[in-house]
């Protein structure tokens, strides 16, 4: 779709909203398949199946098939398939046109069965994804080393100690195999810790022994607007510092560095990446580099330099503005190559997010709260950006695999409105060998838990959409090619 770049803002708009429609059909798809389960399950086992909806709400279109009710609801939380023999859902489904006391009953294991199925036609989904993903293969986009780039100051890890050039091996006792993955990564681990203190254990250039620094953190506090935030330590990853632009009559051109080049040492230390390189070359100081360039190393010195317009740099920019260097995006900064993961090992990982994000959410001992789950405005989001970046459609089906366990993981959580509680009150029911409530009792405490999930739903759909449309604010107007340098004397 790169061609409709060419048509200016109308192809801007077309586009996204292709990008837009892309991602919406992948949410439905999963909803379709989960409700699918169920509606088989259904028919295979003799239920009475009345309508079969994606999404709740008001129809905006439905048609009778076979005694089928199929539609399409106008508020986009999910789907259903109406049976009324089950647990009455008329909160969530709309009144029921058959008189359950009419219908012949069914057994528990019949319910059971019939709720089983939407969590595992779910999981099927995943396992259907996993098999495409391993081989087509997905963009390896994590960042896979664990040493330490920069250390932003005033934040825990400057305060005890770390180094650039250090690497992490453990966080809590937990070994580490990247920065960024979902799993056992730098960030994963320092989000999901717990307590009052972090420990790293890392290893230092130069010592002979892992050592352990424990640091504090800090969390943004959130407010009604925005979403509070996850525990940092204020540590950034290292990468290359290569050139990838050098602005015309800075401080960075009137040294001789060129596009290209990797800056290898800045006053006889090793470079970890461009903030560091930022940090040093401090307005009036000479700054010594040691760069290599064509494989060769060339030294050379470079003095931070103020532009003479714009006279207000933001703070943000100053970098950029008095060294004059532009360097490699650390997503592009090597190529990124396709990588075909195991169907078994994107399932294990996809769980094991799962089951940690509740452990986290359900031990009150760190900072993981619903505020950091999302609803279907952040997947819709999520899968859209996925889409606009190159093999961004590699991604969606990764990123399926990941949702479509969610979903059926979530599913079989036991509150009366998921799969899982129909499960546990059938299981309940076989013991009781009747219902565990009265028909009346049972259709206030369902209608009760609807609304509970809708209002959940709208609590995280309201940060969902501060997400979306909110955001910080951009730095002033300043631009790069405004710069304007004092001319050489």
């Amino acid at each position: 779709m790169e061609w409709l770049s060419s048509l200016g803002l109308f192809g801007t708009i077309v586009r996204g909203l292709i990008v837009l429609l892309e991602a919406i059909c992948v949410l439905n798809l999963m909803i379709l398949v989960h409700e699918w389960g169920h509606f088989l399950a259904a028919r295979w086992r003799g239920l009475k199946v009345e309508k079969f909806y994606i999404w709740f709400g008001k129809p905006i279109w439905k048609r009778t098939y076979n005694g089928v009710e199929y539609g399409l609801g106008s508020i986009p939380l999910g789907g259903f398939v109406a049976l009324p023999q089950m647990a009455p859902m008329g909160g969530a489904e709309g009144e029921t046109a058959s008189a359950v006391d009419q219908l012949p009953p069914i057994s528990p294991m019949d319910k059971i069965i019939v709720a089983f199925a939407g969590p595992l036609f779910s999981f099927l989904l995943a396992v259907v994804f996993a098999f495409v993903v391993f081989w087509v293969g997905m963009p390896d986009r994590r960042i896979h080393t664990t040493t330490i780039g920069w250390i932003a100051p005033d934040m825990p890890a400057a305060i005890a100690g770390f180094r650039p050039g250090d690497q992490i091996i453990a966080v809590d006792g937990v070994k580490v195999h990247s920065w960024d993955e979902p799993i056992d990564s730098v960030v994963e681990r320092i989000a999901f810790s717990q307590g009052d203190t972090i420990v790293f254990t890392v290893m230092r250039p130069g010592v002979d022994k892992p050592i352990d620094i424990p640091t504090g953190f800090k969390v943004a506090p959130g407010t009604m607007f925005e979403r509070k935030g996850l525990r940092k330590v204020g540590l950034i990853y290292s990468y290359p510092a290569q050139v990838y632009e050098v602005i015309k009559g800075s401080a960075a051109e009137r040294a001789g560095l060129k596009k290209g080049d990797l800056l290898e040492q800045i006053n006889g230390s090793a470079v970890y990446g461009p903030h560091m390189v930022y940090e040093t070359i401090d307005k009036g100081s000479p700054v010594k580099l040691l760069v290599k360039r064509d494989g060769k190393e060339v030294p050379l010195e470079i003095t931070a330099l103020a532009p003479e317009k714009p006279k207000t740099i933001p703070k943000e920019a100053q970098s950029v503005a008095f060294s004059g260097l532009l360097f490699e995006d650390s997503s592009t900064a090597n190529d990124i190559g396709l990588v075909h993961p195991r169907p078994a090992d994107q399932i294990a990982k996809a769980s094991t997010m799962m089951f940690r994000t509740f452990g986290a959410l359900f031990s009150g001992k760190g900072d993981i709260g619903v505020q950091q789950m999302g609803g279907p405005v952040k997947i819709v989001s999520t899968i859209y950006r996925l889409f606009e970046i190159p093999d961004g459609w590699r991604l969606v089906l990764w990123f399926g695999v990941i949702l479509n366990v969610n979903l059926a993981i979530m599913n079989l959580f036991p509150f009366p409105v998921f799969d899982g509680g129909h499960i546990v009150m059938a299981v309940g029911e076989t013991f009781r060998r009747k219902s565990l409530l009265p028909q009346r009792a049972m259709e206030i405490m369902m209608n009760a838990c609807v609304l509970t999930l809708i209002g959940f739903f709208i609590y995280i759909t309201w940060f969902d959409v501060n997400d979306l449309v909110g955001g910080k604010e951009a730095v002033d107007t300043f631009k790069i090619e405004d710069l304007v340098y004092p001319v050489a004397k």
